[in-house]
C-alpha cells in the first residue's frame, strides 16, 4: 500500500479478522498494520543517497497476521509455552504462569513441559557431545529453561511443596543437566535451600511453648454484649504505655502505611484469583490465601481501633469524643497524602459505621473544616459508576512520578514524598471473583477457556505493578506505636451499637436519629442495604466467631448507616467506606463490556448475589442470571456455591432483599429474571420453608 506523506490514512494499527482453528487449538486473529521505511520513487532500499525536497515521499505499509490463543486444550497450552512467538503474543507465558493453578496443579505442568534427560554418552564420545546433540532439540531445550527461569523468579511459591518440595526438586534435577552452572540452576538450588530452612524455623517454632494467642484486642474483650459488662471489663483494665491518639498524626499513619505496605508485598497475586479466593470458606480451607487474609485482619484491626477509641470511653463529653473524631480524620487525611488507600478505607468505614455516625452531640462538635474534609475523603469510594471515582485516583497516583528515586535531594525525607500508591485490596478481588463468575472456565470441545486467564491476568499484573512501587517506601518501624495498635480494644458489631446508645440514648436523639434495631438476622439488615455499598458498622476482632461480620462475602459489602435527614452538624451521608469484613467489601470493573455487572440488569443475563439465612453472617455467593432460569435451578445452584451438603431446592424459598428491610418472594416455578424486581438490587436469599412463615414478605408483582 502507497500513501503520500501527510495523506496517512486514518486506520486502527490493529483490526480483528476471525478465528482459526487448529489441533486442538483456537486462535484469534487480527492483521497489525505497520509502517515501513519511507522511501521516495527514484531511489532504492539500498540508496543511502538523501531524497531531494521536491521530490514525493511515499509511506509502505506492511500488514502482518497476529495470532493469539484463545482457547486449548492442557497439552497444546503447554507446548505453546515453548514454540509461541514472543513477538505477536508476548503476554502467553506470564499470563499462564500467573494463572495455570486455577485449571491445573503445578505438577501436571511440570510432567508435560520438561523433557526426559538423553541417554548416558560412553566415556570416549564426552567430549564431542555438543556436535552430535540434535539442534532442534537445543532450541526446545533453551525455551525450557527460560520458562522455568521466569517461573521461579516471578512466582517461587508455586514450588511450595513441604516437606520435600519435589516438584522444585525435579525442577533443580533437570537443570541440573539441562543447564548446569546457569542462572536457572542456581537460582532453583537457592529456593529449595531456602524452603527447606524456613521449614526448620517453623517446625522449631511449633515445638517452642507458647501463650495462646489471638487476634489484636481479643483477650481483653469480654463475652457478654451487654454495655454494663463492656463497662465493668475498663474498669478493671491497666493501660501500660500511651494510647494510639497520644501519639501525633503523621506518627499514626505512617505506622499503618507501614504495615499495609509489608502486608500488600506479600500478597500473591495468584491468591486473588477468583477461583482461589472464592474457595476460602469451604470445610478445611483455612489455609487458602494466607496472604490476602493477612490484608483483611490488618483492614479489621484498623477499622476496630477506630471504634474502640471513639467509643471505648463512654464517659466522655461530647467535645472531647469530637476531638478523638477529628484525629481520625486527620489521620485518615495524612493516609491519603501517604497515598495509602487501604487503612483511608478502612478509617472512613468506622467513622461511617452506624455506632459512630450516630452520635449527634460528637459529630456537631466537629469543626467545620474537618467535616469538609471527611467528606470530601469519603468521595473517593464512592460507588457511583462502580466506584470510578477511587479507580480514577488509582489510575492518577500510579502515573504519579514523584522525586523518590534518583532526583531527590540529598537529606529529604523519603516518607514526606512516599511512592506507592498502596490500594485496597478489595476492588482488585471482585474484579476476579466477578470475572471468575461471569466467564466459562471450559468451552465447547473441552477446551480451556485461555482468554478468560489472560483478562484475569491483566488485574494480576496491575497488583504486581503496584507491589513492585510499594518497595520504595522507605518507613522505619515505631515499636510503641504498633503496641498500641494491637493494644486496641476491638468491639463487636453489637457491642459497638450498644456502647453508643449508652453514650447517645435514643430518646435523647433528634427524629431523624436511627430507629431502634429490631432483633432481626445480621443477614437480613445489612443484606437490605447492599445496593448503596457503604461502610457499616466493623465487626469484631477478625476471626472472632462471635463477630457477626466475621463471615461477610467478599461480593457483599454491607452498606453505610443511612440516616433519613442527618442530624444537624453530622457528616452527610457518604457514599464511599465500606465495612471491615473479614472478607474485603468489593467492587467490579470488567474490560469486556458483555458481561453484565452486579445490579445491573442486561438483555439476557445478570449477575446475582445469594446468601442463606441462617446464623453465620452474611455470606454471598454471585451467580449468574440468565432469562431461561426457573427458581428450582437458581436455588440449586446457590446451594451449591454455599456448599450446602444433602440439600434439595424445593426446601427453600427465594426472596429478592428489597430496601427498607422487605422482600419479594420468588414463586417456585417462577422465571426468576422476569420475576425479580428490576428496580431493585440483584440481591437475594435462600431461607428454608419452615422459616419463610416468621417473615414479612411482599407478593410477587
Amino acid at each position: 500500500m502507497l500513501r503520500t506523506a501527510g495523506k496517512e490514512l486514518a486506520l486502527a494499527p490493529l483490526q480483528d479478522w476471525g478465528e482459526e482453528t487448529e489441533d486442538g487449538a483456537v486462535y484469534s486473529v487480527s492483521l497489525r498494520r505497520q509502517r515501513s521505511q519511507r522511501l521516495s520513487p527514484r531511489e532504492g532500499p539500498g540508496d543511502s543517497q538523501a531524497p531531494s525536497a521536491n521530490a514525493h515521499t511515499f509511506l509502505h505499509y506492511r500488514t502482518s497476521k497476529v495470532r493469539v490463543l484463545r482457547a486449548a486444550h492442557l497439552e497444546r497450552l503447554v507446548r505453546e509455552l515453548v514454540s509461541v512467538d514472543h513477538e505477536q503474543d508476548p503476554g502467553f507465558v506470564p499470563a499462564f504462569l500467573a494463572t495455570h493453578r486455577a485449571f491445573v496443579p503445578t505438577a501436571r505442568v511440570l510432567g508435560l513441559l520438561l523433557p526426559p534427560p538423553p541417554p548416558p554418552l560412553p566415556p570416549w564420545v564426552e567430549i564431542k557431545k555438543t556436535e552430535v546433540q540434535d539442534l532442534s532439540f537445543n532450541k526446545n531445550l533453551r525455551a525450557v529453561v527460560s520458562v522455568l527461569g521466569s517461573w521461579l523468579q516471578d512466582h517461587p511459591q508455586d514450588f511450595w511443596d513441604p516437606p520435600a518440595h519435589s516438584d522444585l526438586g525435579i525442577v533443580c534435577t533437570f537443570l541440573g543437566w539441562a543447564a548446569p552452572l546457569g542462572a536457572e540452576a542456581l537460582e532453583a538450588e537457592k529456593l529449595l535451600r531456602d524452603f527447606l530452612k524456613e521449614a526448620e524455623q517453623e517446625q522449631e517454632e511449633e515445638e517452642q511453648p507458647q501463650a495462646p494467642a489471638g487476634p489484636p484486642g481479643t483477650a481483653r474483650t469480654p463475652s457478654p454484649n451487654s454495655p454494663e459488662s463492656y463497662l465493668e471489663g475498663e474498669e478493671g483494665l491497666v493501660q501500660e504505655g500511651p494510647e494510639l491518639l497520644d501519639f501525633s498524626v503523621d506518627e499514626v499513619a505512617e505506622q499503618l502505611t507501614l504495615m499495609d505496605v509489608e502486608l500488600f508485598s506479600r500478597v500473591r497475586p495468584c491468591e486473588c484469583l477468583g477461583s482461589v479466593w472464592s474457595q476460602r470458606d469451604r470445610p478445611g480451607a483455612a489455609g487458602i490465601a494466607p496472604t490476602v487474609r493477612a490484608t483483611v485482619t490488618q483492614f479489621n484491626m484498623v477499622t476496630g481501633c477506630v471504634l474502640g477509641s471513639v467509643l471505648g470511653a463512654p464517659g466522655l463529653a461530647a467535645p472531647q469524643r469530637a476531638q478523638r473524631l477529628e484525629k481520625w480524620i486527620r489521620i485518615a487525611q495524612r493516609c491519603r497524602e501517604l497515598r495509602n488507600f487501604s487503612s483511608l478505607r478502612a478509617i472512613l468505614s468506622a467513622l461511617q459505621s452506624n455506632p459512630i455516625y450516630r452520635l449527634k452531640s460528637s459529630w456537631g462538635a466537629v469543626s467545620r473544616e474537618l467535616l469538609s474534609t471527611f467528606r470530601k475523603l469519603s468521595q473517593i469510594f464512592s460507588d457511583e459508576n462502580n466506584h470510578l471515582s477511587s479507580r480514577e485516583i488509582l489510575s492518577q497516583e500510579e502515573a504519579t512520578e514523584g522525586p523518590q528515586e534518583e532526583d531527590t535531594p540529598p537529606g529529604s525525607l523519603p516518607s514526606k514524598l512516599p511512592p506507592g500508591p498502596v490500594p485496597y485490596l478489595g476492588t482488585f478481588l471482585t474484579d476476579l471473583v466477578m470475572l471468575d463468575t461471569a466467564l466459562p472456565d471450559m468451552l465447547e470441545g473441552d477446551l480451556i477457556n485461555f482468554e478468560k486467564r489472560r483478562k484475569e491476568w491483566e488485574i494480576l499484573a496491575r497488583i504486581q505493578q503496584l507491589q513492585k512501587r510499594c518497595r520504595s517506601y522507605c518507613l522505619s518501624p515505631c515499636p510503641p506505636i504498633l503496641a498500641a495498635l494491637r493494644a486496641q480494644r476491638q468491639l463487636s458489631e453489637e457491642q459497638s451499637y450498644r456502647v453508643s446508645r449508652v453514650i447517645e440514648p435514643p430518646a435523647a436523639s433528634c427524629p431523624s436519629s436511627p430507629r431502634v434495631r429490631r432483633r432481626i438476622s445480621l443477614t437480613k439488615r445489612l443484606s437490605a442495604k447492599l445496593s448503596r455499598e457503604r461502610g457499616s458498622s466493623p465487626g469484631g476482632s477478625p476471626g472472632d466467631p462471635s463477630s457477626p461480620t466475621s463471615s461477610l462475602s467478599p461480593g457483599s459489602p454491607p452498606s453505610s448507616p443511612r440516616m433519613r435527614d442527618p442530624p444537624p452538624g453530622s457528616p452527610p451521608a457518604s457514599p464511599g467506606p465500606q465495612s471491615p469484613s473479614s472478607k474485603l467489601p468489593l467492587a467490579l470493573t470488567l474490560s469486556c463490556p458483555r458481561i453484565p455487572l452486579v445490579g445491573q440488569q442486561g438483555s439476557e443475563a445478570r449477575v446475582i448475589r445469594v446468601s442463606i439465612d441462617n446464623d453465620h453472617g452474611n455470606l454471598y455467593r454471585s451467580i449468574l442470571l440468565t432469562s431461561q432460569d426457573k427458581t428450582p435451578s437458581v436455588v440449586q445452584r446457590a446451594l451449591q456455591k454455599h456448599n450446602v451438603a444433602q440439600s434439595w431446592s424445593h426446601d427453600y424459598q427465594l426472596f429478592q432483599v428489597l430496601p427498607g428491610d422487605r422482600e419479594l418472594l420468588i414463586p417456585d416455578n417462577a422465571n426468576v429474571f422476569y420475576a425479580m424486581s428490576p428496580a431493585a438490587p440483584g440481591d437475594f436469599m435462600l431461607r428454608r420453608k419452615e422459616q419463610a412463615r416468621h417473615t414479612t414478605s411482599v407478593p410477587p408483582t
